[in-house]
């Protein structure tokens, strides 16, 4: 069985860099894990990848091709489709291209898919969908982590905003999930202790803030309300925090994300043999 994280959230929510700091903490405990940038407008990020989508295709390859003409949204996800329909470049940089490949089961072949900046991706397209179906047919056991930065999750309309963007892509992509609120480190203490509330979060007690706060708010209450009571009623949405500073919350992501995998599940035990002492044997 092969293991991974697939890394989705909006634009500079810090998922290079959630990427980079798993590997890195990976390495330090002697793991191997590896990155895979499908994001084809990457330019600069803290890690070198294993596959590299833009050694097939770039953004800008869409962008000046005459007859396509796409603007930056429009070639994201044309660059992504175009990747799950040649499936076999990406099978062979992944696998070796070889089904007799795909039956081993190496301990080390962990790796994490740092996906674009576009929510519309995972949100209500299917490519995203399409992709994890491809990587499940390969022997990956697959989890989606959706990133959003903690720096705008400090107030109740945000959120609602942020919490029903992680369960819209909960309900398309169709994995075991993990939500995150990165940037930990850059928020004040004050900021912290107010984040707290949004990680075990009372839905009713937030929106009662919105409906009060705006005439937007007042107007639509009922529909505030119910969107409410559908996040606490079946308590879909929960945050965990990662600052990327501390290792112990750095561990715990980690910690969670491989449970949800079942990473490590079928490892052989490591047994160390210790020579026993001959009863005979004078000590000295």
């Amino acid at each position: 069985m092969r293991y991974a994280q697939l890394v989705m959230g909006p634009a500079g929510c810090g998922k290079s860099t959630y990427c980079a700091t798993m590997q890195r903490h990976a390495m330090d405990s002697k793991r191997v894990i590896n990155i895979v940038n499908l994001d084809p407008a990457a330019e600069v990020f803290d890690y070198q990848p294993l596959v590299d989508i833009r050694d097939l295709i770039n953004v800008e390859d869409t962008m000046e091709d005459e007859e396509l003409h796409f603007g930056p949204n429009g070639g994201l996800v044309f660059c992504l489709e175009y990747l799950v329909k040649n499936s076999d470049w990406l099978k062979e940089q992944l696998c070796g291209g070889s089904d007799e490949d795909l039956e081993g089961e190496p301990d080390d072949d962990y790796l994490i898919f740092d996906m674009p900046g576009q929510i519309e991706l995972y949100t209500h397209l299917s490519v995203g969908r399409d992709l994890v179906q491809l990587l499940q047919s390969w022997n990956f056991q697959v989890c989606s982590v959706f990133l959003l930065d903690s720096q705008f999750m400090i107030d109740g309309a945000k959120f609602i905003s942020g919490t029903m963007a992680a369960l819209s892509v909960m309900v398309n992509i169709e994995l075991p999930h993990v939500n995150i609120l990165s940037k930990m480190d850059l928020l004040s203490k004050s900021a912290r202790k107010q984040l707290d509330k949004y990680l075990e979060p009372d839905p009713m007690a937030l929106l009662s803030e919105v409906n009060t706060e705006s005439a937007w708010g007042r107007k639509h209450q009922k529909l505030s309300e119910a969107i409410g009571s559908l996040i606490d009623s079946f308590s879909l949405v929960r945050f965990l925090s990662l600052d990327i500073n501390d290792e112990e919350s750095i561990n715990e992501v980690l910690l969670i994300v491989d449970n949800i995998i079942q990473y490590g599940e079928d490892f052989d035990v490591k047994v160390q043999d210790f020579e026993q002492a001959d009863p005979d044997d004078e000590e000295i």
